[in-house]
């Protein structure tokens, strides 16, 4: 079985700058959880790591991310797929944490859960330290124009050899059809 590691705002759901602070304001974009679906019936566990500094900034708690995240769940099985694990970073930018992308730390958490090496797999995001946290492990960046991948394709430190499509379902398909 493949693995495929996902941002989750900006990539599965849209992004905002005020944050997602209520199961109210999460909104999948078009196509992003039968993307995921997809992947799940050729063979992927899915897994998302995300920033979540909104709860060290006080917008939420962990009882309400946990709300969104069971939205988000249910969301994806009504389509008919399913995540493996969210790994979540609650620390703000300050904090000093190591699991906070563009750091490792949720990375290496993952690999040490699922005793695996996350060389060549497919981390998908929408900003730059989505891409340095996956490079980090080796893993292999994929960038998504949604949420904020157009003002990271602008940002002269993204590293010119990162793989770029529209959205999660064009990642989906271009994973199953050419095996990458």
């Amino acid at each position: 079985m493949s693995l495929i590691i996902l941002d989750r705002d900006g990539v599965i759901n849209h992004d905002s700058d005020d944050f997602i602070k209520t199961p109210a304001e999460w909104e999948p974009i078009e196509g992003s959880l039968e993307a995921i679906a997809k992947l799940n019936h050729a063979g992927y566990r899915v897994v998302v790591i995300t920033n979540q500094s909104g709860i060290a900034r006080g917008f939420l708690d962990v009882d309400t991310l946990t709300r969104i995240h069971s939205k988000m769940r249910r969301m994806i099985s009504q389509v008919g797929g399913k995540l493996e694990a969210i790994l979540y970073c609650p620390h703000g930018p300050e904090d000093g944490c190591d699991c906070r992308k563009p750091l490792d730390g949720a990375y290496n958490e993952l690999a040490h859960r699922l005793r695996i090496n996350l060389r060549d797999i497919p981390a998908v995001g929408d900003s730059l330290r989505d891409i340095q946290a996956a490079q980090a492990v080796g893993a292999r960046p994929i960038l998504v124009r949604t949420g904020k991948g157009e003002k990271t394709l602008a940002d002269p430190a993204l590293p010119k050899d990162i793989a770029v499509y529209d959205d999660l379902a064009a990642v989906a398909d271009a994973l199953l059809e050419t095996s990458f």
